[in-house]
């Protein structure tokens, strides 16, 4: 009796570490676009990596739910938009009147593309041409709309000259496919699969933004930057295009651990080639990118590894 008792607890013991690891949740996007697999990637890396922790992506409306779940504490991680980010930690635009002013940074993982596609027959050419069209501008809440409302209304377009659909990624891809709608936005990290998909069965175009539109955007959204979509980045797609990119920023609250951050960000950094293999946008992963994007302060155990690589940070990223 006295051995089965000891083989028990060595048994509890031996299972223990498994019992306790901690679970964090990590708040993305819908399945269509990039913050899902990149957040499944990155709740992988963290259940290996960080001894204690264990990690699961959760799919949400994206951005500006993302930066509630985490101030409410209700996920401990989230990518979203700079511009969002900056919004929810400045309290303006979407959120006038009701700042979060325990968002932090970990790092900027990727740019953002505004990426507006139609069928190639739609005879939609430019920004313009979408005026008196059945329009979706992104999922409720989530950064492709506010991105989609900036660049429209910075041109002299509104919701009222359009039939605006608040559709997600895949949603939009189907409705568009299937002529319910004439055009769609996505803000997201090209190339998107919900876009590949909608490629490989119907003709698209993706609509450029001229040098004009791109200022108006900018002078209206100041972490935008000019992003040229590469040719034959979709099916189909023989010339690159002109838009507009925007950091996405892997955002905590500044309640969490500083070791734990520590840790996420490094793993982020020096293991980016298993991000990579998850999507080919963590190509941009890099300790630059990150400080010379970020629009918010970084978390304290965030800014320990950044000044242990001999980052340069800007006073705007210091807590």
């Amino acid at each position: 009796m006295r051995a089965l008792t000891y083989i028990a607890a060595v048994s509890l013991l031996a299972t223990a570490p498994l019992a306790s690891a901690q679970q964090l949740s990590i708040a993305t996007g819908g399945t269509g676009g990039t913050y899902y697999p990149l957040g499944g990637g990155m709740a992988e890396m963290i259940g290996e990596h960080i001894e204690g922790y264990e990690a699961v992506a959760e799919v949400t409306g994206a951005s500006v739910e993302n930066m509630g779940l985490v101030w409410r504490g209700d996920s401990d991680l989230a990518l979203a938009l700079a511009d969002t980010v900056h919004q929810a930690y400045s309290g303006t635009g979407d959120f006038e009147g009701r700042q979060l002013e325990n968002i932090r940074a970990l790092a900027s993982v990727y740019p953002n593309a505004v990426q507006i596609v139609t069928l190639a027959d739609s005879g939609i050419e430019s920004l313009s041409d979408l005026e008196g069209k059945v329009v979706s501008v992104g999922a409720p809440g989530s950064g492709t709309e506010l991105n989609a409302r900036a660049v429209l209304e910075s041109n002299g377009i509104t919701y009222d000259d359009i039939d605006p659909r608040r559709l997600n990624f895949n949603e939009t891809a189907d409705a568009i496919r299937d002529g319910d709608i004439d055009a769609g936005f996505w803000s997201v990290g090209p190339p998107t699969s919900s876009i590949m998909n909608l490629a490989t069965t119907r003709d698209i175009r993706l609509i450029g933004l001229s040098d004009e539109e791109v200022a108006n955007a900018r002078e209206a959204v100041s972490v935008f930057a000019p992003y040229e979509l590469r040719a034959g980045l979709y099916e189909g797609m023989e010339e690159g295009v002109q838009t507009i990119g925007i950091p996405n920023v892997l955002a905590v609250s500044s309640e969490m651990d500083e070791e734990l951050a520590y840790q996420i960000t490094k793993m982020l950094f020096e293991r980016t080639d298993e991000l990579i293999e998850v999507h080919p946008a963590a190509n941009d992963t890099t300790v630059k990118f990150s400080t010379d994007s970020t629009p918010i302060a970084f978390h304290p155990g965030a800014l320990r590894y950044y000044e242990e690589v001999d980052a340069e940070i800007a006073d705007h990223q210091r807590p």
